[in-house]
């Protein structure tokens, strides 16, 4: 007992030493270095010209398939380091985008969110790359953006991966209150490092902290921290607003394509779940019954289930997860 209560203390004092060190990075990102080169796709949208930021990483002894990985509300492009230096050596190419309003890619002022529309974005990057039938994955929010993905052009889509998706559940249909974009706006404005790090600690890791998973709170908070925090903080309301108003949940059943659900049970991620009466609060990001739900649900659906095994499974065991996507996948 007095181990872990010198443990909880001296982590305290490293991560309020941390939270002092947080760096400021620029709106798009400028600052934070990506395990790749980081390449562009410029195409007009919404009346405007845009630019997506991507990594496109090639193998050296190529299977002649190609995954897409989307990422999550928290999370860039280069989180899927793990993944990304995986699937190459087992001979994929690999596409990972940071969607617009995110990371390194633009971020307008006045964009509609929906997840149709980062669909058709995500659509038209591969198309420009001249890539048509692929296997895609998607971590988090992004779990929600490859199942719109899946239903939109399900003759592109070999397989659907679903990484401890978010959307599992509809959140206002549960008793989640309504948060207008003002109200998450200033929400956002407050975030800091410290409050990011115990968040995914609690949820990404099921309680665990290394050290490297402190390059992925800096990512997040030091655009949080920089000269571009405005827009880094509505963009991220916006999106808030599309993830809970936009339920993937309902359309599952219409999947056409082999879908595999890979679920670490110890996540607990419900958006908007603090401001949930009691009684409801209780009963969101139930992962272990959603999951199997979900895969009853969906027509063509395997699950995986990890006991030990948060949010970010990919972050948290990279070696033990992605010895299993990879023998999933070449299954």
């Amino acid at each position: 007992m007095l181990q872990r209560w010198l443990g909880a203390v001296l982590l305290g004092v490293s991560w309020a030493a941390l939270a002092d060190k947080t760096p400021e990075y620029g709106v798009a990102l400028e600052g934070f270095d990506y395990p790749y080169p980081v390449r562009y796709f410029e195409f007009d949208s919404q009346q405007q010209s845009l630019r997506m930021a991507y990594l496109d990483v090639q193998p050296e002894d190529a299977n002649g398939q190609t995954v897409v990985l989307l990422h999550g509300k928290n999370f860039c492009a280069a989180t899927w380091e793990s993944t990304l230096n995986a699937l190459s050596e087992a001979g994929y190419r690999v596409i990972a985008p940071d969607q617009i309003g995110f990371c390194k890619s633009a971020k307008p002022a006045h964009y509609q969110f929906s997840f149709q529309q980062l669909a058709a974005n995500t659509h038209a990057l591969l198309d420009s790359l001249g890539i048509k039938e692929h296997l895609i994955m998607g971590h988090s929010m992004g779990g929600m953006l490859a199942t719109r993905y899946a239903l939109m052009y399900p003759e592109r889509v070999s397989q659907l991966v679903l990484l401890n998706p978010i959307g599992l559940e509809d959140w206002l249909a549960k008793g989640v209150p309504y948060r207008d974009v003002q109200a998450w706006y200033e929400s956002e404005l407050r975030s800091n490092a410290e409050g990011m790090r115990r968040y995914q600690q609690a949820t990404y890791y099921a309680g665990e902290w290394r050290p490297e998973f402190d390059r992925w709170v800096t990512m997040q908070a030091g655009m949080f921290a920089g000269p571009g925090r405005e827009r880094v903080a509505w963009l991220s309301a916006l999106t808030y607003d599309m993830i809970l108003t936009q339920p993937v949940y309902y359309e599952f059943p219409r999947l056409k394509v082999p879908t595999l659900l890979l679920i670490g049970e110890q996540d607990n991620t419900a958006v908007g779940k603090a401001s949930a009466p009691e009684a409801a609060r209780r009963e969101l990001g139930n992962y272990p019954a959603l999951a199997r739900e979900a895969a009853a649900r969906i027509p063509d659906a395997e699950l995986m289930l990890f006991p030990e095994w948060g949010h970010s499974p990919q972050v948290q065991a990279p070696a033990a997860f992605h010895r299993i996507l990879i023998e999933q996948l070449a299954d």
